[in-house]
Parts: C-alpha cells; sequence; structure tokens
C-alpha cells in the first residue's frame, strides 16, 4: 500500500508540474494556480510517506 501512496505523490507532482507550465505557456493563471496546488498535495502526501518510513525501520 505505501508504494501505491507514493506513486499517487509521484504523480501529483508531475501532473501539477506539467499543468503549471502549460498554464504559464497559454497565459492561463489559473491553471497555474492549479497546477501549483496539485503539486503541494504530492509533497505533502510525499512527507507523510517519509515519515511513515521513519517510524517504520
Amino acid at each position: 500500500m505505501a508504494g501505491d501512496e507514493k506513486s499517487k505523490a509521484k504523480t501529483e507532482q508531475v501532473k501539477g508540474k506539467v499543468k503549471e507550465t502549460v498554464g504559464r505557456a497559454v497565459g492561463n493563471e489559473r491553471m497555474t494556480a492549479e497546477g501549483r496546488a496539485d503539486q503541494s498535495k504530492g509533497d505533502a502526501r510525499q512527507a507523510k510517506e517519509k515519515t511513515k518510513d521513519v517510524f517504520r525501520h
């Protein structure tokens, strides 16, 4: 299960980065903001999983 959560985190980060880049390219501030939000969600999920790993070992 932890691997699944880690892959979700990475997917959210990548998706957010792509969305942010496309938003900047087309001048869409909303898409850029959504991309940053997706990256933040991915970062938070990744931090949670790293914390769980620390306490697991």
